[in-house]
């Protein structure tokens, strides 16, 4: 599989976005904070306008084809990633993360899920290159993670996660938080605070995600650089997202329709790959009306709050 990004091109790549941690650990993370709506825009104006100007970079240097395959990518990540904060809502609040942490969780969280992402998108090019048949497993993978994305009504339930109930069985759990420590020292053994079980659940979490997130990014793009480009640009603007977006994703009902729907097409899309290619131009088009629609659909049409009334005041 021929791709853009040569040696060099990854690893320069690799040591901007280390830089880019660091700046993020050493000025946004470098104490426990509430983060303020007017900070999180700031910071998600910075993380989108740099993905832009990569996406500028990719248009100018690789030509059109891959700069509109890099946006459509961090477009459909972008937007996977808000399905995401609803279940990083539901974590916090089930393990009572003050909200002065939460940053914390989310930068080690997003460390890791770099990490892994980065040991998927190799893996999935590789099969790519080595056994063609397995197109057609990413293609049905999509479109039932479209169909079960599109049904899916129950909330997560962090007290069944296995990898949290490992940790709670081989380490003791502090009763309390300690600060923003995750692991310390107590009676002579090392002990995990409930911010570790908060930061396990978090990443075991973006890992499902992104079985589901980087194959559609394949459907758009076989270019591993590319598909890697778009997903960390993605994934590195997803903790100021989640703090702009918290108290409002509830808005968006009908966004998992949306994204449900480009599932299904990016699955539909490689399904039929060998005998249909469908110019990313359209794609891109497809994928920002589905998205798009699906929010402003929600904003259209809000949810309604049911109207309680007082006991004896029932109409008739």
């Amino acid at each position: 599989m021929e791709s853009v990004g040569t040696p060099m091109l990854w690893g320069l790549f690799t040591l901007f976005v280390a830089a880019l941690l660091a700046l993020d650990l050493g000025v946004f993370h470098r104490r426990a904070h509430v983060i303020q709506p007017r900070e999180a825009l700031g910071w998600s104006a910075f993380w989108i306008a740099l993905a832009l100007a990569f996406n500028a970079v990719v248009w100018l240097w690789f030509g059109p084809q891959h700069g509109m395959e890099f946006f459509t990518g961090y477009l459909i990540e972008k937007a996977l990633s808000v399905d995401n904060i609803f279940v990083f809502v539901v974590l916090f609040s089930y393990f009572q993360v003050p909200p002065g942490y939460q940053h914390r969780v989310l930068f080690w969280g997003i460390v890791g899920a770099i990490v892994f992402r980065v040991i998927f998108i190799l893996a999935g090019a590789a099969l790519l290159e080595a056994f063609h048949a397995i197109v057609y497993a990413f293609g049905a993978l999509l479109i039932l993670t479209g169909l079960r994305l599109l049904r899916a009504s129950e909330r997560p339930h962090p007290d069944r996660n296995p990898v949290v109930r490992l940790v709670r069985r081989l380490m003791p759990i502090t009763t309390g938080y300690r600060g923003g420590a995750f692991v310390i020292r107590e009676a002579g053994r090392r002990t995990a605070t409930p911010l570790l079980l908060a930061l396990v659940a978090v990443e075991t979490t973006d890992i499902i995600f992104a079985v589901d997130s980087i194959p559609a990014i394949f459907a758009v793009t076989r270019d591993p650089f590319i598909v890697y480009t778009s997903n960390i640009f993605a994934i590195l603007g997803l903790r100021s997202l989640y703090f702009l977006l918290a108290g409002v994703v509830d808005r968006f009902h009908y966004l998992k329709v949306g994204l449900s729907l480009v599932l299904v097409f990016v699955g539909l899309k490689m399904l039929a790959s060998d005998v249909l290619m469908v110019p990313i131009g359209i794609s891109l088009a497809a994928v920002a009306a589905l998205i798009g629609g699906s929010i402003l659909a929600s904003l259209l049409r809000p949810v309604r709050e049911p109207v309680t009334r007082p006991p004896g005041t029932e109409p008739p």
